[in-house]
């Protein structure tokens, strides 16, 4: 493939969120003094925040109303009592400890450094500007990229092509020589192709999904097979 530009996700593709956001509410917990069991709370929570993301992707909900309506459906969902005003402290403080936890998928550093001085790499993520350059940071891993583009910084989230086509011109690419590499088959893969770009799908939960994309990868190592 004659790529010079590589596109990645961040969370749940580099940056390993759930791992990492389970750290943040535990400390939260832990400081509010709220006694119930994390994995029962995160049983919940994970596919609640997973629906509320895709609803803010589609403009259906506001960022203010993913922060706190994920966590009221999760608290309800355990049948735990908890105030609206804690809920947005919490909301708050989780914000503040998300990035400051560094856990990445095996094989991200070592990826990085194989694609680094072959390709110019670069992130598009949906998630919020004020925690992402944070992650990468912490993680270690800014370094690696050339520009960040976050889609409040945009206007638009993934898939909506304004944001892959902003994403190419900020970085001088062009569609037919770059590769999108993510985890949201949606957001990621077909919002990529849909521009003209090439994308791999990071899956390592072996998903499946009604429509097969044929670069597909479990491990990141596995990116050397096709570029």
């Amino acid at each position: 493939m004659s790529i010079k530009h590589v596109f990645f996700d961040l969370d749940h593709t580099l940056w390993d969120f759930e791992t990492n956001s389970a750290k943040a509410y535990e400390i939260c917990f832990i400081e509010n003094h709220i006694d119930i069991d994390l994995k029962e709370f995160l049983g919940k929570y994970i596919d609640i925040n997973f629906n509320y993301w895709k609803l803010y992707r589609e403009e259906k909900v506001t960022k203010e109303a993913l922060k706190y309506g994920r966590l009221r459906e999760a608290f309800d969902a355990i049948n735990f009592t908890i105030s609206d005003a804690l809920i947005n402290q919490i909301a708050v403080k989780y914000l503040e400890y998300l990035p400051k936890f560094n856990t990445l998928f095996d094989g991200t550093i070592e990826i990085l450094e194989y694609l680094q001085p072959k390709y110019k790499l670069h992130i598009i993520t949906n998630g919020f500007s004020e925690v992402q350059h944070h992650k990468m940071e912490q993680a270690g891993i800014k370094q690696y990229f050339t520009e960040l583009i976050t889609s409040e910084s945009v206007g638009v989230k993934k898939p909506n092509p304004k944001i892959f086509n902003f994403a190419l011109n900020k970085a001088s690419a062009k569609a037919h020589n770059s590769m999108m590499i993510g985890d949201s088959f949606e957001a990621d893969i077909q919002g990529a192709i849909h521009v003209g770009m090439r994308a791999i799908h990071f899956n390592p939960e072996a998903k499946k999904f009604p429509i097969h994309h044929k670069y597909e990868i479990m491990h990141l190592n596995e990116i050397k097979k096709y570029i």
